[in-house]
């Protein structure tokens, strides 16, 4: 027999924080959900959503398709898993960085693991590049395209070349990296889940998340043999009168620095300007064409599921320097090199706190009161819980709990061996935090403790414990003291005075 959530709520979205839910309502099917008043609904984002849910619905068939298509093709499971792709930063496809390891028996100190409690924080799938990103990309490649003649028999594809990409939503190498990522969760925690307690889906209002979202869920129904159908439970819409802890935007003052990525560009790309000058005779490629051209490797891999020409344009050490380039940026855009970085995590470390808890959320940041304080859309009593995020806002999460400090400001003008903030290892597509809740016995008396996993790879946690991945929850609560003292006054510098 299925199983579904007996929560069960989709939260439509709105536009303002201070909207309440209004009572209960029926679809057709019976499904009792819940509505969230919107003075601003944008019936785009609505359809988007529902068609979304209807095609995993009727046709949950069809998402199965990928990952057997996947498996059945060596040669693109090559592709998609080859370590030249580890170094295209935010476009690295997901790959976990340590194998896992399951937590060792009794906590490492000869205890017995009794329960453990699962919460995940995954950014979308693969996707199309973004607006803005597509303008910039296509003016530096139409001054290939504009050559006179060509040199180099690698250039030869352009003669015919046409664009091709879409805009900012996902591929279908995006939709199956969540269908796997549902597929995997389910078999790591399965045992977590039963009738009455299901996941509990949120996700932020853009297509692309939603969409992964949907993927995830089914995913996971999928590995249970169709015995549990999680659904998407709240989704928060992505509006400047929205709060959101799953999206970057709700700090104005923010001002992320592009300079010193600029400065590594302008370094490492001399080079490739001038092979390229050669090789495309009256290009007039410039240093600032270098990153886009360099990234539609990435995005037309992702799309076409083989590897893109333009990937041969480049050295493997050259896009070593491209992942460094996008390390400065994220470092200066929401991580510990923007004063205003972190801030922007603050409001999720302190949901999170909440439900490792057990305890109602504590904020003046980012977080929905409305949501937040309703067992319906905040509930404190889940097992597994699945939200799904962006890039940027995941970096600030980590800042904000204090992962992956640096002991200096990285140098703009060369690499560091020692550089622990990598992009690829924090943020690639379909790229996800764990956090485990384990209970141990120590002496005979029960203790809770917390692990994190950043795609697989288990964090120290050396700021609440002896830097072996684990911590006493009390402990670990007592260390987040920038979240729970609602960014230390940084939260206010947001806004205009």
């Amino acid at each position: 027999m299925v199983k579904n959530a007996v929560y069960g709520p989709l939260i439509l979205p709105f536009s303002s924080s201070s909207g309440k839910p209004s009572g209960p309502a029926y679809d057709d099917s019976g499904l009792k959900y819940y509505r969230i008043p919107s003075t601003s609904l944008s019936i785009r984002n609505v359809l988007s959503i529902l068609l979304a849910l209807l095609v995993v619905l009727l046709f949950g068939h069809y998402f199965q398709l990928f990952p057997r298509l996947a498996s059945e093709s060596n040669s693109r499971a090559s592709i998609l898993s080859s370590d030249s792709q580890r170094f295209w930063g935010p476009y690295a496809p997901y790959y976990s960085v340590e194998e896992y390891q399951p937590p060792p028996n009794g906590c490492g100190i000869t205890q017995a693991i009794l329960r453990l409690k699962h919460q995940q924080l995954q950014r979308h799938g693969a996707r199309f590049p973004t607006s803005g990103a597509s303008k910039e990309i296509q003016a530096s490649l139409q001054k290939l395209l504009n050559a006179s003649k060509y040199t180099d028999m690698k250039l030869e594809f352009l003669r015919s070349y046409q664009w091709h990409l879409g805009e900012a939503d996902l591929v279908p190498f995006g939709a199956t990296q969540s269908f796997q990522s549902g597929v995997e969760i389910y078999h790591r925690y399965g045992h977590l889940v039963d009738d009455y307690m299901l996941p509990f889906v949120r996700a932020s209002g853009g297509n692309r998340v939603v969409d992964s979202a949907v993927n995830w869920t089914a995913g996971f129904a999928d590995a249970s043999g169709q015995l549990y159908h999680p659904s998407i439970s709240v989704i928060i819409p992505e509006t400047e009168t929205s709060n959101n802890t799953l999206e970057d935007h709700m700090c104005p003052n923010s001002r992320a620095s592009v300079d010193e990525a600029n400065i590594w560009r302008d370094i490492f790309s001399v080079s490739i300007v001038h092979r390229l000058n050669t090789a495309a005779v009256g290009a007039e490629i410039l240093s600032e064409d270098i990153p886009g051209l360099m990234s539609l490797c990435a995005f037309e891999t992702v799309f076409e599921e083989k590897e893109s020409q333009f990937c041969d344009l480049f050295s493997p050490k050259e896009f070593q320097a491209y992942e460094y380039y996008q390390d400065l940026l994220k470092y200066y855009k929401t991580g510990y090199g923007n004063p205003l970085g972190r801030v922007q995590g603050v409001g999720y470390v302190n949901e999170l706190l909440a439900r490792l808890r057990g305890r109602p959320v504590e904020d003046r940041t980012q977080t929905n009161s409305t949501l937040d304080s309703s067992p319906i859309t905040f509930p404190l009593n889940r097992t597994v819980y699945a939200d799904f995020s962006h890039d940027n806002e995941m970096v600030a999460i980590y800042g904000a709990l204090g992962l992956f400090p640096q002991m200096h400001p990285p140098n703009p003008t060369r690499t560091d061996p020692r550089w622990t903030w990598v992009v690829s290892r924090l943020v690639p597509f379909s790229g996800r935090m764990i956090t485990e809740k384990v209970q141990c016995f120590e002496a005979g008396i029960p203790g809770d403790y917390i692990r994190i996993l950043i795609d697989d790879a288990i964090q120290p946690l050396a700021f609440c414990g002896a830097g072996d991945g684990l911590c006493r929850l009390e402990e670990f609560v007592e260390s987040q003291i920038y979240a729970r003292h609602n960014g230390a006054g940084d939260f206010e510098k947001c806004f205009p005075e």
